[in-house]
């Protein structure tokens, strides 16, 4: 595991908030929040965010407005520059990121395409 002395990641107020209400509820002070890409999605790569507890050697780990962030090494240059919102919207709540690192997305907006890496397009679900 390394510490990154910069996020990757940036969080927005309404994520933050969103965030810290979610891990009061948990009430574990050893959770983070995990963001990864994996090959997939209707555009080749995928987001996943969870709540974590563990940690890998291969982990960035950081801290945006008192919120643990991890990240793997692999997902970090996808996700670099990235910045994650919550949107609350009459179809309901949820996170989004927002990617400069991605030059086109599916319409369900799960899934990302970067300009040098496209992965291999799949179902979105």
């Amino acid at each position: 595991m390394a510490v990154a002395t910069e996020p990757i990641v940036s969080l927005t107020e309404a994520a933050v908030n969103q965030l810290k209400e979610i891990l009061a509820k948990k009430g574990n002070p050893d959770l983070s929040l995990r963001i990864a890409v994996y090959p997939g999605g209707c555009s080749g790569f995928q987001y996943y965010m969870a709540l974590d507890d563990t940690q890998n050697e291969d982990d960035l780990v950081f801290e945006v407005s008192g919120i643990r962030v991890v990240v793997d090494e692999l997902s970090s240059t996808l996700l670099e520059g990235s910045q994650v919102d919550y949107v609350d919207s009459l179809m309901g709540g949820g996170f989004t990121v927002h990617n400069p690192n991605a030059v086109s997305t599916c319409g369900c907006g799960h899934s990302f395409r970067t300009q040098d890496q496209a992965g291999n397009a799949q179902r979105c679900h």
